[in-house]
């Protein structure tokens, strides 16, 4: 939904049509095209930049509680190194995703992401790892710094408060977990739209720069481009962020008891 630019005289797309569209032709295992570049991608820019992250936290926080200001620094730091990491693999999901809504005759058909990369850099030169990287790294520092940076805002601030008319008190606990989680997603899903978007149409495409597509999509379709997608999006890094940090949260519990 992101690449498809704007199109006179044809509707514009919902949801549920795109949905429908990629049924129809690929069936339900159409829904996971680009799995292998996804997990890719998270292999990479998600390796970095939470571990990184997690690292930079531990230093600031050996002397004294990291302040909120030096835990962002430390998350657009680490989103930074992700997105440089993870930039290659973000180029093959966002052509394998985009081809159920593309012409046939425009369709870059990559059967996985090894081969993906093997044909990108073989037909488009090694520069090609790098389309997109400028708004993929401003994306990448944009997420990290709202999606774990406000995990750890929303987790601190639930923790030791009382919910009204009860007496259950947040603790630091699967509760606690998910919903600091769930919050994180829907504010990352947000504040990262806008970078999203742009960096997707830049990586479908092979000849145009960030300052063409941005002044053609303004152009033809007004500033709420930047927010195409967004429920999509939402429903993907939701539930992503949910698990990312429950099973984080229990991976670190269990590590500290294992070497204590």
């Amino acid at each position: 939904m992101q690449t498809l630019e704007h199109n006179p005289g044809v509707a514009r797309p919902s949801f549920l049509s795109t949905l429908r569209l990629s049924l129809s032709e690929r069936g339900f295992f159409g829904l996971y095209t680009g799995l292998s570049a996804s997990v890719m991608r998270q292999m990479s820019y998600s390796l970095v930049r939470i571990g990184s992250y997690e690292k930079m936290k531990a230093a600031l926080g050996k002397e004294k509680k990291p302040s909120n200001l030096s835990l962002l620094a430390a998350a657009s730091v680490a989103g930074a190194m992700g997105g440089l990491a993870g930039n290659p693999a973000d180029v093959l999901l966002v052509r394998m995703t985009s081809d159920t809504v593309r012409p046939v005759e425009q369709r870059y058909n990559y059967s996985n992401a090894i081969s993906g990369l093997v044909r990108l850099v073989k037909e488009e030169g090694a520069q090609a790892l790098g389309r997109g990287l400028g708004t993929n790294v401003t994306r990448a520092v944009l997420m990290n710094a709202s999606q774990v940076g406000s995990y750890d805002f929303f987790k601190t601030s639930l923790l030791g408060w009382t919910l009204p008319g009860t007496e259950y008190k947040f603790a630091d606990n699967l509760v606690t977990h998910s919903l600091s989680s769930l919050a994180a997603g829907t504010f990352a899903t947000t504040v990262c739209s806008p970078a999203d978007v742009l960096r997707s149409r830049i990586m479908a495409s092979t000849d145009h720069s960030l300052v063409h597509v941005l002044q053609k999509s303004l152009r033809e379709e007004g500033a709420r481009f930047l927010f195409k997608g967004w429920l999509p999006a939402f429903i993907r890094l939701g539930p992503n962020t949910v698990l990312l940090f429950v099973f984080f949260e229990q991976l670190k519990n269990g590590w500290r008891k294992l070497v204590e």
